[in-house]
């Protein structure tokens, strides 16, 4: 019986980890790209820097996809590092482009 409660409890911790991590990757993606939503409203985005940060969004996107895919639809835990690294690199890109002298 304390077994089973104990990989009942195991199991419940593992699967609610993968969620959170999902989740985290999710809402940096809604986060970073509401920051490049505010950067051109603001005109602290030129038209060349938003298209450049829309297309490395985009490329971390496909290549999260092409991670799940070849995982049946789950990340492993170094696909998550890649990926939050990928993220840290296109938060400096968006922080940079947003705070140099450039504008609309």
């Amino acid at each position: 019986m304390k077994i089973t409660n104990l990989v009942l409890a195991a199991t419940l911790s593992v699967a609610t980890t993968f969620a959170a991590s999902a989740q985290t990757i999710n809402q940096r993606k809604d986060n970073q790209q509401d920051r490049i939503s505010q950067g051109v409203r603001s005109g602290e985005l030129t038209p060349r820097e938003t298209s450049h940060l829309e297309h490395q969004e985009a490329g971390i996107n496909r290549e999260e996809r092409g991670m799940r895919a070849q995982d049946n639809g789950h990340l492993t835990r170094q696909d998550r590092r890649v990926i939050q690294h990928q993220q840290n690199a296109e938060s400096r890109r968006i922080f940079r482009d947003k705070h140099n002298a450039r504008v609309r």
